[in-house]
C-alpha cells in the first residue's frame, strides 16, 4: 500500500469513529432528556417568556387539528401577559396517551376516559368543553347497507378511531353490547386511528359500520358534502360529560384559573365565537375533577359489560 493509500485508510477509519463517538453520544443525550418536558423559554423583546406545552387529543390529524385549535391558542396568548402556549399534536391516541401519563404537557384537552385517567398522573381539571348533549358515540352505515338492526352485524367488520377514544369507541361498543350483539366475538373490531378514518371506511365500503361522535360528523357533512349523503346515523348512544381541560399540579395556580377564565369567556367575543363555531362547539365551561365521576360511573358498566377489568 503505498503512503498516500495508506493515509486516506487511516482517515476514513478516524472519521468512522468519531461519526460512531458522536452518534453515541448524542443517543445518550437524548435518552438522558427523555423523563420530561419543562417549560421552554422564548425570547419576549429582551426578557425570556416561559413556554407551557397545550395538547389536544388525536380529534383530527395534526395538521387538520392545528387548523382548528392554534387560532384558539393565539386568543388566548393574547390576553395571557409574560407565558406563551403552544399547541402539541399527536400522531394517534397511544402517543398522546403516553405522553399525557408521563407529565409531558402543562395543560391538555383529554377525552373524558383521558382525563380520569390524567387525575392519577399528576393533573386536575379546571375547565371543560360545553354542549355535553353532544357527547355522544354514533354509529355509521351506508345507507345501502341493509343493515337494521345490531345484529345484522354479526360477522361484519366494525371501525373506531382507537380502543380509548370514549364517545367513539366505547359508548358505541357498549350500545352494541345491550343491543343484541356480542362485540367480543360476534363482529372483528378495527382501530383505524383517526375519526374521519373511521368515517371514510364505512363509506368507501372496508367495513359495515363505523363509529364516530357528533363533532367530525357534522364537519365531514359540511366539507364532503356528497360523501355524507351516501351515509346515515344508524345509532346514537346516550350523552356523557364531554372533553376536559387539565393542567399539570406544577403549573402555577394563578396561570391555570387565568386559562380557565379566558376559555370560559370565549363564547362573548365574537372572534372566540366564530373559532368556537369552527369546532362546532358554543362554549367552554368551568369545571372540577368531580365534573368526571359519571363518566368513572359509565366505565364501570363498560367493563361489566365488556367483561374487562382494564383501565
Amino acid at each position: 500500500m503505498t503512503n498516500e493509500a495508506a493515509m486516506a485508510e487511516w482517515w476514513k477509519r478516524g472519521l468512522g469513529g468519531l461519526l460512531l463517538a458522536a452518534a453515541l453520544l448524542l443517543a445518550g443525550c437524548e435518552r438522558n432528556a427523555e423523563p420530561g418536558y419543562q417549560p421552554q423559554y422564548a425570547t419576549a423583546g429582551n426578557e425570556l417568556e416561559p413556554v407551557y406545552l397545550f395538547a389536544v387529543h388525536p380529534l383530527h390529524n395534526p395538521a387538520r387539528l392545528f387548523e382548528m385549535y392554534q387560532p384558539i391558542l393565539d386568543w388566548l396568548n393574547a390576553r395571557l401577559p409574560g407565558v406563551r402556549l403552544q399547541l402539541e399534536a399527536s400522531r394517534n391516541y397511544g402517543e398522546f396517551d403516553k405522553k399525557l401519563y408521563d407529565g409531558k404537557f402543562q395543560f391538555a384537552l383529554p377525552n373524558p376516559y383521558q382525563t380520569v385517567n390524567a387525575l392519577s398522573k399528576g393533573y386536575h381539571v379546571i375547565a371543560k368543553m360545553g354542549d355535553d348533549r353532544l357527547f355522544t358515540g354514533i354509529i355509521l352505515v351506508r345507507r345501502d347497507s341493509g343493515i337494521h338492526v345490531p345484529a345484522d352485524l354479526k360477522g361484519k367488520k366494525i371501525c373506531y378511531p382507537a380502543p380509548t377514544a370514549l364517545a367513539a369507541t366505547m359508548m358505541p361498543q357498549y350500545y352494541l353490547q345491550t343491543h343484541g350483539l356480542d362485540v367480543r366475538r360476534d363482529v372483528t373490531n378495527l382501530y383505524v386511528g383517526s375519526q374521519e378514518s373511521s368515517i371514510m371506511n364505512v363509506y368507501l365500503g372496508n367495513v359495515a359500520a363505523g363509529a364516530t361522535w357528533p363533532l367530525p360528523w357534522r364537519q365531514f357533512q359540511r366539507e364532503q358534502p356528497d360523501k355524507a349523503a351516501e351515509l346515515m346515523v344508524k345509532w346514537e348512544t346516550e350523552p356523557l360529560v364531554n372533553n376536559g381541560v387539565v393542567a399539570r399540579d406544577d403549573v402555577p395556580p394563578a396561570l391555570a384559573r387565568k386559562v380557565a377564565e379566558l376559555l370560559a369567556s370565549l363564547h362573548e367575543d365574537p372572534e372566540g365565537r366564530a373559532m368556537l363555531a369552527r369546532i362546532s362547539l358554543s362554549r367552554f365551561d368551568l369545571a372540577t375533577d368531580r365534573d368526571y365521576d359519571k363518566v368513572n360511573a359509565f366505565l364501570a358498566k363498560y367493563r361489566s359489560a365488556m367483561g374487562t377489568k382494564e383501565k
